[in-house]
């Protein structure tokens, strides 16, 4: 349980140092891909990067005249998962990755199995997606954002949450909520958000900030009620949640972001089909359907886009991370 103040000010003057990831050599692979591709997935079966990956697998073998092989290897925060990538050598390795253990993981971690700036390349940022604030819907009374934090504070520092991993985008904004809304909770990670969100269905968890995927079944079964989003952008699928910003909560604003990534040292050539092919298949009705359907926001753009991205996410969550006392080794 971690209980620290949070000061809000601290998000607008305080600056970390962006990451600079390796720039790939200028060599080119002529015949890419010359054998089966593989994806590593830092998360379990139906978990929405898993999600996410199999929507484009088919659509992305049709492509490249070669099948796509979907690993999945959860654990450690996500990475297990990005090290697959980052330890490749193959030439046909990629991982999707995610906020936590690209910009997260170096300032929650003393040592990581890979250097994010030096072992990955940025690829394509696939889709993003808020944060959504849900809880138990027998346990926990609270309809609203304001009953739920009344309801916490009433409970003597007995409140739980999961989450989908240590130093994750659900764990960190729920410490910042937390610390924002003045009471504290005990935090039980999981490996993935299926099991995180199983935990909160069943009564173990009373609450937990997760993208929409693994909710919605549960949500359907009236086991979990969605209270808000973390952020200003709402899928069409989350568009009758309120954020939490107009809840009371401008300062506790995440937006969780997914991107595939390659080992360093992948040909610029290989980098720039991977994120042409990709973009094409973001493109399709079908895929786009199946992803906002799931609350999932399909992004897409250059590898120069993902680039920044991850720099501005650095720079945003680093100072809170800090500030939080947040540290998991």
């Amino acid at each position: 349980m971690i209980r620290r103040p949070f000061l809000a000010s601290l998000l607008a003057t305080a600056v970390a140092a962006p990451l600079v990831f390796a720039t790939p050599p200028l060599a080119a692979q002529t015949a890419w891909p010359s054998r089966p591709v593989r994806i590593a997935v830092p998360t379990g079966p139906g978990s929405s990067l898993d999600l996410i990956v199999r929507a484009m697998s088919d659509k992305l073998a049709a492509r490249w005249g070669q099948p796509v092989v979907v690993e999945n290897k959860p654990g450690a925060g996500g990475m297990l998962g990005v090290d697959v990538a980052a330890k490749a050598t193959d030439g046909h390795t990629l991982a999707i990755g995610f906020n936590g253990p690209i910009a997260f993981a170096p300032f929650l971690y003393r040592r990581m199995p890979y250097d994010p700036a030096k072992d990955l390349v940025p690829v394509i940022m696939t889709t993003s997606q808020p944060n959504v604030l849900a809880v138990n819907a027998d346990k926990v009374p609270a309809k609203t954002v304001a009953e739920f934090v009344a309801w916490g504070k009433a409970q003597g520092g007995k409140v739980n949450y999961s989450s989908l991993g240590n130093g994750s985008s659900a764990h960190l904004t729920m410490e910042l909520f937390l610390a924002e809304a003045g009471f504290a909770a005990t935090h039980v990670p999981f490996n993935g958000s299926p099991p995180a969100a199983m935990a909160v269905a069943q009564g173990e968890a009373d609450a937990t900030f997760m993208v929409a995927p693994a909710l919605l079944p549960h949500v359907r079964n009236n086991k979990v009620r969605m209270l808000a989003v973390s952020s200003a952008q709402r899928p069409e699928s989350l568009k009758d949640l309120p954020t939490l910003a107009s809840a009371g909560f401008p300062n506790v604003e995440s937006l969780a972001w997914n991107g595939l990534f390659a080992p360093a040292g992948t040909p610029d050539a290989v980098v720039a089909r991977v994120n042409a092919d990709v973009n094409e298949v973001l493109k399709d009705p079908a895929v786009r359907q199946a992803l906002d359907a799931q609350g999932l926001t399909v992004v897409g753009g250059s590898a120069a886009d993902f680039r920044r991205a991850i720099d501005a996410d650095v720079r945003r969550w680093g100072p809170v991370i800090n500030r939080l006392g947040v540290k998991l080794d």
